[in-house]
Parts: structure tokens; sequence; C-alpha cells
């Protein structure tokens, strides 16, 4: 949600970091932003837990990434 959220708002996403255990936004607005996004119309429960499950697992992959990391490759990878 955290990310999603951001892209929305047009932040620059490649210096942030998942902040465990922080609350942002309401329920409401957060399952409004997997709708939004999950790619699937009239999704199902199962289709939302596959799409957060799936998008948690890159993005903490991401995070974990050294070339992902923006003090790393500084600006070798702009907008990868």
């Amino acid at each position: 949600f955290q990310y999603l959220k951001r892209f929305d708002q047009g932040c620059e996403l490649d210096a942030f970091r998942y902040e465990a255990l922080s609350v942002e936004g309401s329920p409401a607005e957060c399952l409004q932003l997997f709708l939004l996004h999950c790619g699937v119309v009239d999704p199902s429960w199962a289709e939302l837990r596959n799409f957060t499950w799936f998008l948690n697992v890159q993005l903490r992959d991401c995070e974990a990434s050294v070339f992902c990391n923006p003090d790393f490759v500084q600006d070798t990878l702009n907008g990868f």
C-alpha cells in the first residue's frame, strides 16, 4: 500500500523503503488502491490476495537487491 500510494502521488520511489509496522491511510483507501492496480475488473478476494502477495514479494526482493539500491548504483540505472 505504501508503494502504491506514493506511486499514485507521483513520488520518487527509488529512495523509498517500506516502513514495517507503520500505518498509513484507512482500510478503505488501501482496498481502493488494490482494486485500482490489480489489473482485474471485478477481482475476487483470492485475486486481490494473490496480487498483494506477489507485489509484496517483488518489492521485498527489490529492496534487498544491491542492484536496486540507489546508493550503490547511483545514476547508472536511472529510471530502471
